[in-house]
């Protein structure tokens, strides 16, 4: 039975895969304490383990999915990336930029003091960065040089092990090090630090209504009595509560309902359906009557809907802004639930920029969200439909580019395929940004396109490569365990002053700059756990995507560097 089951995963390769990609999601996601191997690694690991078997696997696999798995990543970080160069994200730019320089310096550095050959350095700077892309940008670039064939395969399979060694350290220590050791570095009180900049944009406990303006509204009816709003309109009592942003959306009179508008005129006993935060809400009984369960003037159609920003007159400016300026009648009973940007939901108070781009989840009567949609860009309803022409169009357009190649010498110079997708999906991301009818990629269909294409990239990898995996294990385990902790900690370190002293930054935003710049979400989460506060994210976003592009690029350079 087992002799079987190993020649039908040799006859059938494909089976090989897609149960190194049910082993690999499996213990990825087992959970030790707080620790987790990862999917990436523990496929990884499963296609070494596969790869025993000596199963052969057609290279055009690996690059297929590679290719969908880049123009994904470009297509989700695209719009913060094009929008950090030309504005007030520069300093953050320049930031990540400088990091991700280091980090391929002390990779280089590293691998040179320690006479690795070219496979097993990219495998270091792969994993000791954890930018897995690196592994497939490295091998093509590999394969394009003038050596034999035998020295490719060799400096090609020695790139797992360098990675699968390295990457440990890579994610757990950079959690680590930005979560725990970075705030004594700097030495910083890092949650007092937070409420201090929250309280400086706005979100102080004194705001009124501030909190929940943003999270959490109702929607109530009363009766009103007595007070100062008899005989004056719904305009009066909005603008008299504009601070706890108080819409009247419906009135009744007698048994007839009715929407309101801001000239409709209030009177001894008409019943109002107000809508807004929730203590704003609850206080309205002591000024203007007794609440009632009025189901005619309650019987409103309400939506929750995501808009992206594309109307350049709302981005650019603040939460606020937005609510005091004179739009906020296009902007009448609306409520903020998220803020998303670059797929991640982002901490907001009033002094929070709107960025093109930005996906803003609203919430309220649904004739009030279309206004408000029609105002801001671009109403995202959900649908199950991928524009594969856009995306098919522009992974042949990158390509193609990238298949270019120039010589210097003996020195050939190009981005690569993979290298070309990933500039491709960088411009339709942000083109999708600017025009947000055509070019849609649905998240469902994105994170297939991210998860599936690099793990099915990294499966193929590790079957390759596991003939020789234990080998080169046995050979240079502990010197490239060490060689990770030092490619991983020196940008960090140096980082974090260069951050602080020239820089001037924020601690926080210093620290959420740090994991975004080195891609790495699981100390974004460290750091604000230790943060108790969602701060951080705000230097994420931008440095991600210059991050996420720099260090994939750096497979091509760390190549030509060792070589």
């Amino acid at each position: 039975m087992i002799h079987w089951l190993f020649e039908t995963l040799r006859q059938y390769p494909e089976i090989a895969i897609f149960l190194t990609l049910a082993i690999g999601f499996w213990v990825g996601q087992l959970r030790i304490g707080k620790f987790t191997l990862g999917v990436v690694t523990a496929t990884l690991l499963a296609g070494v383990l596969v790869g025993q078997l000596h199963i052969t696997i057609s290279p055009h696999v690996k690059s297929v999915f590679f290719l969908m798995f880049l123009f994904a990543v470009g297509y989700g970080v695209g719009p913060q990336f094009f929008r950090g160069l030309k504005s007030g994200g520069v300093q953050q730019v320049t930031f990540a930029a400088l990091l991700c320089v280091l980090c391929l310096l002390s990779a280089f550095g590293v691998a040179k003091f320690m006479g690795y050959d070219v496979g097993s350095a990219a495998g270091l700077l792969s994993g000791a960065c954890t930018i897995s892309a690196v592994l497939g940008v490295a091998s093509d670039t590999i394969n394009q040089l003038g050596v034999p064939d035998e020295q490719k395969k060799a400096w090609i399979d020695a790139m797992p092990v360098a990675y699968a060694v390295s990457y440990l350290f890579g994610t757990a220590g950079s959690a680590w090090i930005l979560a725990t050791l970075g705030p004594k570095l700097l030495r910083v009180d890092l949650p007092a630090e937070c409420k201090k900049l929250e309280a400086s944009m706005g979100a102080s406990e004194t705001e009124p209504g501030m909190i929940s303006v943003y999270q959490r509204f109702l929607v109530r009816a009363y009766r009103l009595v007595d007070g100062p709003f008899i005989g004056k309109t719904v305009e009066d009592f909005e603008r008299a509560h504009a601070d706890q942003r108080l819409f009247i959306l419906r009135v009744q009179e007698g048994n007839e309902a009715r929407d309101a508008t801001a000239d409709t005129r209030l009177g001894q006993g008409t019943i109002i359906a107000v809508a807004g935060p929730r203590i704003p809400i609850l206080d309205l009984a002591k000024t203007i009557g007794e609440e009632v369960d009025a189901q005619e003037a309650l019987d409103i159609t309400a939506e929750i809907l995501d808009v992206v920003v594309t109307n350049k007159t709302i981005a650019g400016r603040t939460l606020r802004e937005l609510a005091e300026a004179g739009e906020r009648r296009e902007f009448r009973g609306v409520y903020l639930r998220k803020l998303i940007r670059s797929g991640r939901e982002m901490p907001f108070v009033p002094g929070t920029k709107v960025e093109r781009g930005d996906v803003l989840q609203l919430a309220g009567p649904r004739s009030a969200i279309e206004r408000a949609a029609k105002a801001i860009g671009y109403a995202d309803r959900v649908t199950e439909k991928t524009d594969m022409l856009f995306m098919g169009l522009g992974i042949v357009a990158g390509a193609l580019v990238g298949a270019l190649t120039f010589r210097i010498g003996d020195v050939p110079l190009s981005l690569s395929t993979s290298g070309g997708a990933l500039i491709a999906g960088l411009v339709c991301g942000w083109l999708r940004s600017v025009n947000a009818t055509f070019g849609r990629i649905p998240g469902p269909a994105l994170w297939v396109f991210n998860n599936v294409g690099l793990n099915t990239f990294i499966a193929v990898v590790g079957i390759g490569a596991g003939p020789g995996f234990v080998a080169g294990l046995q050979a240079n385990g502990v010197g490239l365990f060490l060689s990770g902790i030092a490619v991983t900690t020196i940008p960090f370190v140096v980082m974090l002053y260069v951050g602080k002293y020239v820089f001037k930054m924020h601690p926080a935003i210093l620290l959420g700059a740090c994991a975004g710049a080195r891609t790495t979400t699981a100390a974004l989460g460290a750091i604000e756990e230790a943060a108790k506060s969602k701060v951080p994210a705000l230097g994420y976003t931008v440095t991600y995507a210059v991050g996420n592009t720099l260090l994939i690029i750096w497979g091509v350079v760390i190549v030509l560097m060792m070589t």
